[in-house]
């Protein structure tokens, strides 16, 4: 752990430290996020903290997930709240590249993880995860041996970059956080600042539901499709929602579950806008033996 924080913006800074940090033995521990940092980013942070001798955290808003048409210029920034918010949660070296130094050159090697990809997030958005995985395995390139802690809000996500370290042979070991929430439910996210007063009361609508279809299964429904029709009505009752989809998959292979066989463990997601944001949220559901 460093004395005071360390803001650096070039690759070779950032080596530098988290090489420096295990050549005296230390365990370095990676936060990845695109800044406007929360409650949720500083829980991971938190919980590197907890583990490693050496935190960085990177904040860089990564063109490459954002298609033509989404929100990339739009994206809130706050880059003195984050720093400032980075420091006082324990962060050792705070990294914060411009687009230059992440992308010298047009980028012609992209990462892609097949299967996992294809449905929920990227059935609507069918660039993102290239664009994620890429950036990560930059991230993980330039660090080296790390932890790296990432929210399990971005569920699909967690499971594509694990899949991805795995794949790889990265010498990464990433670890999934719970989701912070609101008091009402509401899971946290930087997109929630583009949220009206109307569509804030409405938005933990997505938990409501997912905790009813969690409930159900748990009460002995064993029909995806019945579970999956519950959620749905809940969330399309809610005027200020427009919803995307609902899902309730395997939670290692993200397949469609099928069957909700006993003692097995699935994840029920869903997605929906509200007006200009579209939220996303999960819950963990295990079928009892």
């Amino acid at each position: 752990m460093l004395t005071a924080m360390r803001t650096v913006t070039t690759t070779e800074e950032v080596r530098a430290l988290a090489d420096g940090a295990r050549a005296g033995g230390d365990v370095v521990g990676l936060v990845p996020t695109m800044g406007y940092l929360h409650e949720g980013h500083l829980s991971l942070v938190a919980a590197a903290r907890h583990d490693c001798d050496l935190v960085v955290a990177t904040i860089f808003v990564n063109p490459l997930q954002f298609a033509p048409d989404e929100d990339l210029d739009a994206y809130p920034r706050d880059p003195d709240g984050d720093a400032a918010k980075a420091a006082g949660a324990g962060v050792d070296v705070l990294f914060m590249p411009g687009n230059d130094e992440m992308y010298p050159r047009p980028v012609l090697t992209t990462v892609s993880v097949a299967e996992l990809s294809q449905g929920m997030e990227g059935a609507t958005r069918p660039t993102h995860f290239d664009g994620v995985s890429t950036v990560v395995t930059k991230l993980f390139a330039i660090v080296g041996a790390c932890r790296a802690y990432f929210g399990e809000k971005d569920y699909q996500q967690l499971a594509i970059v694990t899949r991805m370290a795995d794949d790889l042979s990265l010498p990464v070991e990433v670890v999934g956080c719970p989701i912070v929430r609101e008091s009402d439910g509401l899971a946290l996210s930087s997109r929630n600042a583009y949220l009206t007063a109307d569509q804030r009361l409405a938005a933990p609508v997505l938990h409501t539901a997912l905790l009813a279809g969690q409930a159900a299964v748990v009460a002995g429904e064993r029909e995806p499709e019945a579970v999956l029709d519950l959620v749905t009505g809940i969330i399309d009752a809610e005027p200020e929602a427009e919803l995307d989809y609902v899902a309730l998959a395997d939670a290692d292979s993200l397949e469609p579950a099928e069957t909700l066989a006993a003692g097995h463990a699935y994840r029920l997601l869903a997605a929906a806008r509200f007006g200009r944001p579209r939220l996303l949220d999960n819950l963990a559901v295990r079928v009892p033996d």
